[in-house]
């Protein structure tokens, strides 16, 4: 896996599809903001990486990329990680909406409801 002088990159223990990657501050902090700008830069170099490993391996559609930071954000790991996520054609019956689907009544914004 891919890692750099500051943070490194893992297959998520629960993936929510096949290549789901974590990319992960080797130094604690708790969320994308407690992160120095050195720390930050480190995790997006490694978004890029990942989507090349993935794009090696697995050939997604598209992807999801998050970060939940603070409890009410869905926060239940106290450690920074972005989720590096590889989408496929047909993995949802209708993906529109993305990352809007972490509230789902207000996700669907195009029918007009």
């Amino acid at each position: 896996m891919p890692s750099n002088a500051l943070a490194h990159i893992r297959l998520d223990g629960f993936p929510v599809s096949e290549g789901h990657l974590l990319i992960v501050p080797d130094r604690h902090a708790a969320d994308w903001f407690d992160l120095t700008a050195a720390e930050q830069k480190a995790i997006m170099e490694l978004v890029e990486q990942g989507k090349q490993w993935l794009e090696e391996r697995y050939q997604p559609d598209g992807y999801n990329i998050g970060m939940n930071c603070g409890a009410a954000a869905g926060q239940t790991v106290l450690h920074m990680h972005c989720h590096l996520i590889p989408r496929y054609a047909g993995d949802q019956q209708d993906p529109r909406g993305g990352v809007r689907w972490v509230i789902p009544e207000k996700a669907d914004y195009w029918s007009g409801r």
